[in-house]
C-alpha cells in the first residue's frame, strides 16, 4: 500500500505541531514582559487569545500550504516564511479581538512582542528541528528502501538528482544498468549495482524494497511484463513519464524525487488517510500498553512458575516490503519450542507457508500430548499473548489492522505473488483472523483475504475489523 506523496502541511504535522508549542511560548513571555505576570491562562480573555492563536497557525498553514518544500528551504527563505507565518498569525489575533470587542481588555504591548519573539523562535526552532531531521531516521520520516533501474549514460544524473530531491526520505539501496551487464562490488555515486535487469525480480523477491523507479530511454524501454510480475509482487514502482505508455486506476501522476512519475501501486492511499490510520495506531497503542502493563504484573509470575524463563518473546518477523522487525508476545511456549517446531512439521495442519496445529506440546502445561490446558492454552485463547505487540504498533513496525508479519523461513519460502500480502504493514488483526482462521488450512486462502484487504483498505474498514476482533475474542473463536 502506497502514500501518495504530500505535498502541504500534512505531510509535516511535526512542524505544525512545534510551530504551535513556540507560539504559545512566546505568548506567555510577552505577556510577562508588558504585564509582570507569568501566566496568561488565567484570564478568561488572554485564554481565549492563545486558543485563537492555536486556531489561526492550523489555518494558516492549512490554506497557504506554508510548509510546503520546507525541507529544502535555504536560511534566507525560511525566515521570510517565518516572517509571513508569525505576521498573519498575529494579525488574525488582532482581528479576533477586533471582532469580538474585546480589544480594550488586551495589551496592546503584547502585540508588539509577540511578533518578535514569534518569528525569531520560529525560525530558529525550524532550522534545527529540520538539521536534526536531515541527520538522523525520525519515524515519521522512516526511509523507503528504493531500487533505481536506467541507463549507464543516465544514471550519475538521475541518482543525483534523486539523492537531492528526497531530502533523505529515500535510501537507495541499489541501481540496476539496462545497457550494461552486472559488475559486483560496483557502485555509481556511492549506489551499488546490485543486479541485472534480467535478475531484478529474484534480487527484490527475498529483500527489503518499498519502490522501484524506472528512468530508461527510446532504446532501452520499460518492458511491460516485468511491470506486470512487480505489481504482482506488491512493489510499487514509479516511470518517468517518456516513459509511461499505460494507465490504469492503480495508478498515479505525481512528482517524485525531483521528477513527474507515473507511480503504479496495489492501493494508492493519500496522505490525509494514512495520517488518520497512523493517529488511529497510535490512540490504540497506548491504550493497549496500559493494559499490557496491567496483564504483566498478574501474568510474570503464572509464566515464570510454569516454564522458568523470560515473560516476553522476542522474534524476528517480516514486516512491510520484506522490513525486518523484533515482534513481541507474551511467552506462550516453553524454551525450547522453535527447535522441537522441526520436529512437528509432519504434523502440521496449514497447507503452505503457515504451522498450525491443535495438540501443540510446545505450548506451556500442554503436556506430553499437547492437550492440557494450562496457562499457555489460555493466554493463547484468549490472545492476551498479543498484547505486548502494541509496542510494535506504537513504534511503527505493525499496525492495529493489517495482515500477519511472517517468520523468517517462511519468508524466504515464498512464491512471487505471496509477497504482495507485504505490500502493507503487519497488524495485531486482519480479515484473516476474523474470518474463521482455525477453519482456514490453505495458505493461499489466507493470501486472498490478506489480498482483498489491502486493495479494498478504508479506515471504516479498519474500524470495523477492529470491532469485529473484540466479538471474535470474547467469544474465543479467533485463536488457534
Amino acid at each position: 500500500m502506497y502514500q501518495k506523496v504530500a505535498n502541504g502541511w500534512l505531510k509535516h504535522i511535526d512542524f505544525l505541531a512545534l510551530d504551535c508549542l513556540i507560539f504559545q511560548i512566546a505568548y506567555v513571555i510577552s505577556y510577562a514582559i508588558r504585564t509582570g505576570r507569568g501566566n496568561p491562562y488565567t484570564d478568561r480573555v488572554y485564554l481565549s487569545g492563545a486558543l485563537i492563536l492555536i486556531l489561526i497557525h492550523i489555518c494558516t498553514a492549512f490554506f497557504t500550504e506554508s510548509y510546503q518544500g520546507i525541507l529544502s528551504r535555504g536560511k534566507w527563505k525560511e525566515f521570510k516564511e517565518s516572517l509571513k507565518q508569525a505576521v498573519i498569525v498575529v494579525m488574525g489575533l488582532v482581528l479576533y479581538l477586533f471582532l469580538t470587542r474585546t480589544s480594550s481588555q488586551f495589551s496592546r504591548g503584547i502585540f508588539f512582542w509577540l511578533a518578535i519573539f514569534s518569528v525569531l523562535m520560529v525560525y530558529g526552532e525550524r532550522l534545527m528541528w529540520k538539521c536534526w531531521l536531515l541527520h538522523h531516521k525520525k519515524e515519521s520520516y522512516r526511509k523507503r528502501g528504493m531500487v533505481v533501474v536506467t541507463t549507464y549514460k543516465n544514471a550519475e544524473s538521475v541518482l543525483h538528482t534523486i539523492k537531492e530531491k528526497s531530502y533523505r526520505e529515500i535510501e537507495l539501496i541499489g541501481v540496476v544498468l539496462t545497457d550494461r551487464n552486472y559488475f559486483a562490488n560496483t557502485n555509481i555515486c556511492g549506489v551499488p549495482i546490485v543486479s541485472s535487469l534480467n535478475n531484478l525480480i529474484s534480487y527484490v523477491q527475498k529483500r527489503w524494497v518499498d519502490e522501484i523507479m524506472f528512468h530508461m530511454d527510446k532504446n532501452h524501454p520499460v518492458p511491460e511484463k516485468l511491470l506486470e510480475i512487480l505489481e504482482s509482487m506488491g512493489i510499487t514502482t514509479h516511470i518517468c513519464l517518456t516513459d509511461a505508455v499505460t494507465h490504469s486506476p492503480t495508478q498515479t501522476i505525481e512528482k517524485f524525487a525531483g521528477y513527474l512519475v507515473l507511480t503504479n501501486s496495489i492501493r494508492i492511499a493519500t496522505p490525509r488517510q494514512m495520517f488518520l490510520k497512523r493517529t488511529l495506531d497510535i490512540f490504540g497503542a497506548v491504550v493497549g500498553l496500559i493494559f499490557t502493563g496491567i496483564l504483566s504484573a498478574a501474568l510474570a509470575p503464572l509464566i515464570y512458575a510454569a516454564s522458568p524463563g523470560p515473560i516476553f518473546f522476542s522474534q524476528t518477523r517480516v514486516g512491510k516490503n520484506g522490513r525486518m522487525f523484533k515482534i513481541y508476545k507474551f511467552r506462550s511456549m516453553y524454551m525450547d519450542a522453535e527447535e522441537r517446531k522441526k520436529e512437528l512439521m509432519g504434523k502440521n495442519q496449514m497447507k503452505g507457508f503457515m504451522f498450525k496445529m491443535d495438540a501443540d506440546p510446545r505450548i506451556i502445561g500442554s503436556g506430553k500430548e499437547g492437550t492440557c490446558h494450562g496457562i499457555g492454552w489460555f493466554i493463547r485463547k484468549t490472545s492476551i499473548d498479543e498484547f505486548p505487540q502494541f509496542l510494535n504498533v506504537l513504534k511503527g513496525d505493525m499496525s492495529l489492522v493489517g495482515t500477519r508479519p511472517p517468520t523468517v523461513d517462511e519468508w524466504l519460502q515464498y512464491d512471487l505473488h505471496h509477497r504482495a500480502r507485504m505490500a502493507a504493514k503487519p497488524g495485531l488483526t486482519g480479515l484473516w483472523q476474523i474470518s474463521g482462521r482455525n477453519n482456514i488450512t490453505d495458505f493461499e486462502e489466507v493470501v486472498k483475504l490478506d489480498m482483498q484487504y489491502i486493495r479494498n483498505w478504508s479506515l471504516g474498514e479498519d474500524i470495523k475489523i477492529l470491532l469485529k476482533t473484540i466479538a471474535v475474542v470474547i467469544k474465543g473463536s479467533g485463536s488457534e
